[in-house]
């Protein structure tokens, strides 16, 4: 709608009290602000994802005036909304204690409750910086405003281009100004609006602007929803994903585990995750196969000229590990006689398998030509972020090169995300979005011109697919554009699974070259394909999204079969005989536990299938079925039983 001058928001929406800003002419405002005449306005509600965000950044400036009750000395860093939440850094002389946050959740209450207004005030630099004054760090900002976009995490949240504003918490009864920040805002008119459906979730250490070589501060994180319902249902979840860490399952069910002795993010997979691991990897194997892949092997260590080449030295030498300097001699005084060369543990793939290609004389008959490999990669991940299996420093990347002709190019990116998409729901993930990320104009080789050629190419295969296609400006990698695949899992998380890069950069560096048709010799475009990411990533993204409850055809043990006494130990072997020889992997518990305790036992290990024997199946020739849910179906013959579970095993469907 079109509004006449000095209208407010407020006035406009006055009749609607979930809308909580105003988005003018795409630019959000404050609801008590005016209007310009012939302004396209439009109400956004407090549950939407601006409204959200408006209602957390509110609470972040509540929770902030609670602190600096509770702590007069607290001196203020910054506090931005982010995915479902908020959070708020603070210079203080103790650590915030987990009794403190409960504190600071009732004063919060109590703040929400006196209904203050957050009123919006235009200001001078000097006036803020008397505002300020005693706020060393918002002073600070204040001189990072002709540069905040470059100047650290969250600085345009409180200066950027435009006015310089401060919000005040304004009390209702008196009018006066009870807590103020240097904020940019949008906020809710009112501090009522958010309600009691908010908590304080933790507090941690953190350095001032996101630089290790500035102050460490305390960050206290938060969330904020529009509704308690909705704040118990965030809360469930998050519960919910904490039951489902991989982390905390890999070793309650002995999958994988981090020894210090080996350095961080360096995971070791146990027996029974090294079977997950393998059957996840054999069947990857065997559909690449099937799609005409090739498969190649490539050292773990390279002479740093080979990622001098590959430009990976110039643009990627921070998630290097530093070089092994080797091959040096020397004379008995000394001196060097030979020198020596700086070795890389490799970080990619790609130039290795660029040598493959270039190793002999290639011609377009061969092409496409798909090179694979499970290659070993080492990356130097900052300790801060290595977490669990999802972020480590040593994996191993299921990584694909295509080498084809621009005339091939479409069709064969088009072939290769049908390829990742079907594999990824064999896996049981099918809930997908494409991102597409685009040249990052400081850090990228090759002409601007081939880079919107492989940017639309990109963008046309992804329109064609049917998915949501969504932009990543700046995220492409620093030799071409890329589609990466976004899943969710089980609780609607979202992960980068696969990526599609498109490069016309890495064959120019390596001149990489194929006899066309009419006898000329032409660069070849060439296709840069994960799709785990990694194995150790996706591996732990799986287990979160079954809960440590594979489907059978990935469980470590597909079987337990369970006799209900002694007795019955021979007849279960044979009946697990049987299953063994039809190739699944299958075990008696022959423990001293009881019967029910054995069937505890099968559950906590999360068995697909347990089979259960006692006199009247024995005389059958039959056993009892026991699922994962609880349910049972019993005196199901021996054959039958067996082949079921091959079926299942067999067509991944359960």
């Amino acid at each position: 709608m079109k509004v006449t001058t000095g209208t407010t928001g407020a006035e406009l929406f006055f009749e609607r009290r979930d809308v909580v800003v105003a988005r003018v002419d795409g630019e959000l405002k404050d609801l008590d602000q005016p209007l310009p005449e012939g302004a396209e306005v439009e109400g956004v509600t407090i549950d939407s994802p601006d409204g959200l965000n408006v209602l957390r950044h509110s609470t972040a400036h509540v929770m902030a005036q609670a602190v600096q009750q509770l702590r007069p000395d607290a001196k203020l860093g910054i506090g931005p909304y982010i995915n479902d939440g908020f959070y708020f850094d603070f210079d203080v002389a103790e650590p915030f204690t987990p009794e403190d946050l409960r504190q600071l959740e009732k004063m919060m209450l109590k703040i929400v409750n006196q209904n203050q207004k957050f009123v919006r005030r235009v200001v001078s630099e000097d006036e803020a910086r008397e505002a300020m004054k005693n706020e060393p760090y918002k002073l600070e900002l204040l001189g990072k405003k002709n540069d905040a976009a470059e100047a650290g995490e969250g600085v345009n949240v409180e200066v950027g281009a435009g006015d310089i504003t401060i919000y005040d918490n304004v009390d209702r009864k008196s009018g006066d100004s009870v807590w103020c920040d240097l904020c940019r805002g949008p906020h809710l008119p009112n501090t009522k609006l958010i309600s009691n459906a908010f908590a304080l979730t933790r507090s941690s250490a953190a350095y001032w602007l996101g630089n290790q070589n500035n102050q460490q501060l305390q960050r206290i994180y938060g969330t904020a929803w529009p509704t308690k319902d909705a704040l118990k249902a965030y809360q469930e979840r998050i519960a919910e994903a904490e039951r489902r860490d991989h982390r905390k399952l890999g070793a309650e069910l002995d999958l994988f585990s981090f020894p210090d002795e080996l350095g961080s993010g360096l995971p070791v997979f146990h027996p029974k995750g090294g079977i997950i691991r393998k059957a996840m990897e054999d069947y990857s194997r065997q559909r690449h196969v099937d799609a005409g892949y090739e498969f190649v092997y490539t050292p773990h260590i390279t002479k740093g000229h080979l990622y001098e080449v590959s430009g990976h030295l110039d643009w990627y030498r921070d998630g290097m590990f530093p070089a092994m300097h080797i091959d040096a001699e020397h004379n008995e005084d000394g001196t060097v006689r030979k020198p020596g060369q700086d070795y890389y543990l490799k970080p990619m793939n790609c130039p290795m398998h660029n040598l493959i290609f270039r190793s002999r004389g290639r011609s377009y008959r061969e092409l496409p030509l798909r090179l694979f490999e499970f290659g070993s990669v080492y990356r130097y991940e900052k300790s801060g972020v290595v977490h669990g299996l999802t972020r480590v420093r040593g994996m191993t990347q299921d990584d694909a090169h295509i080498y084809c002709t621009r005339e091939q190019m479409k069709d064969e990116l088009t072939t290769t995300l049908n390829f990742v998409l079907g594999l990824l729901k064999d896996y049981g993930l099918d809930d997908f979005y494409l991102e597409l990320s685009t040249k990052n104009e400081d850090k990228f080789v090759g002409d601007d011109a081939t880079w919107e050629e492989a940017t639309r190419t990109l963008a046309e295969v992804a329109e064609a697919s049917g998915l949501e296609l969504v932009p990543d400006p700046g995220g492409a990698a620093f030799y071409g554009p890329k589609i990466s695949v976004q899943a969710k899992d089980a609780l609607g998380r979202t992960w980068q699974m696969s990526t599609i890069q498109l490069d016309f950069n890495l064959p120019e560096r390596f001149e990489l070259e194929f006899q066309a048709a009419d006898g000329t010799r032409q660069r070849p475009v060439m296709i840069h394909r994960a799709l785990f990411g990694s194995v150790e990533r996706f591996m732990g993204v799986l287990t979160e999204h079954y809960a440590g409850a594979f489907p059978a055809w990935l469980a470590p043990v597909q079987v337990v079969g369970i006799p209900v006494a002694e007795a019955f130990n021979d007849y279960m072997f044979d009946v697990v005989d049987k299953l063994k020889a039809a190739g699944i992997r299958a075990e008696v518990d022959i423990s001293s536990d009881r019967f029910p305790k054995k069937i505890r036992t099968a559950s906590k290990d999360k068995i697909p299938f347990v089979l259960i024997a006692g006199g009247e199946d024995a005389e059958a020739g039959a056993v009892s079925f026991r699922f994962r849910d609880g349910s049972q179906d019993n005196g199901v013959p021996v054959a039958e039983a067996v082949q079921r579970i091959v079926d299942a095993v067999r067509n991944r469907t359960s």
